[in-house]
């Protein structure tokens, strides 16, 4: 198990959004630029420990009651953005898409069903006064979507193997306008060898959502704490997001048989991680 003082369960994955300042309307600009200044941020684990918190009193709190006024801060050539936290929307969001991953029995004993509904009313009236709302950060459970590799290149993965004092890390980062590329390059690529797929319709998806933020944003992935259900040795020699462009890059040239060796690799390579889940 991982330690409760550092990354805690669920083993969750990121796909984050960080806005340059510029992007932000007054007042909230100035708030996320005083905000930029403090020493005592909290920490993506701080995040994660608030979230679980709310699991813990009977009922639980699915969604929490206020808005956060947190963000991930990242400096970058000069340039300040921010990435807001937003944790009761993606709380709402996430609580939708719940009945995809467990049973009702279990889905009934985790959260009563007075609870959910609720929270889903809640929602929807928050929802008319905010049509266009949507957050910085996505989130995925026991696994990194395909279609999040799309986005990067290998030349942009930092792998921290981690030691007594730090925990280990994997996450890429990239401009927004080279994300945006290799979306519509992957687009292309797929929609000319296959009809439809799942594959295509989630990358639709992720471009859709990459084109609401800011040209000059900052774009990360980051495995969160899926790294402690990996083996070492398995996390060095990922090359995800190399194994991805590859099979792309053969897609365009015709190469069923190298698309299919790479896809090959991506499959073998997170196979243990689906036996996790499903052994958890």
């Amino acid at each position: 198990m991982p330690k409760v003082s550092s990354v805690i369960v669920p083993y969750a994955t990121y796909l984050r959004v960080y806005e340059p300042l510029t992007a932000f309307p007054e007042p909230e600009r100035g708030h996320w630029a005083r905000y930029a200044r403090r020493p005592d941020r909290p920490s993506h684990q701080d995040e994660l420990r608030r979230s679980l918190a709310d699991l813990v009193p009977t009922p639980p709190v699915p969604v929490p009651v206020h808005e956060s006024d947190d963000a991930f801060v990242l400096e970058a050539d000069g340039v300040v953005r921010v990435c807001p936290w937003r944790t009761r929307l993606r709380g709402w969001r996430a609580l939708g898409e719940l009945a995809e991953d467990f049973p009702p029995p279990v889905l009934d004993a985790l959260l009563p069903p007075v609870v959910r509904h609720q929270a889903t009313r809640d929602y929807e009236r928050w929802l008319a006064d905010h049509p266009d709302a949507r957050p910085w950060i996505r989130t995925a459970t026991w696994q990194v979507p395909i279609n999040w590799f799309v986005l990067f290149a290998d030349d942009e993965r930092e792998y921290v193997k981690g030691s007594a004092d730090e925990e280990p890390a994997m996450r890429y980062r990239t401009p927004m306008v080279q994300a945006r590329r290799r979306v519509a390059r992957g687009l292309r690529a797929l929609r000319e060898a296959v009809d439809e797929s799942l594959l295509i319709d989630g990358l639709v998806d992720v471009g859709r959502w990459l084109e609401e933020f800011h040209p000059r944003s900052l774009v990360e992935l980051d495995y969160g704490g899926l790294v402690h259900a990996l083996p070492a040795g398995t996390l060095e020699g990922d090359r995800s997001a190399a194994d991805v462009a590859e099979g792309i890059a053969a897609l365009r040239r015709g190469d069923e048989e190298g698309a299919g060796a790479a896809y090959g690799r991506l499959v073998e390579r997170w196979r243990s991680v689906r036996d996790l889940r499903s052994a958890n």
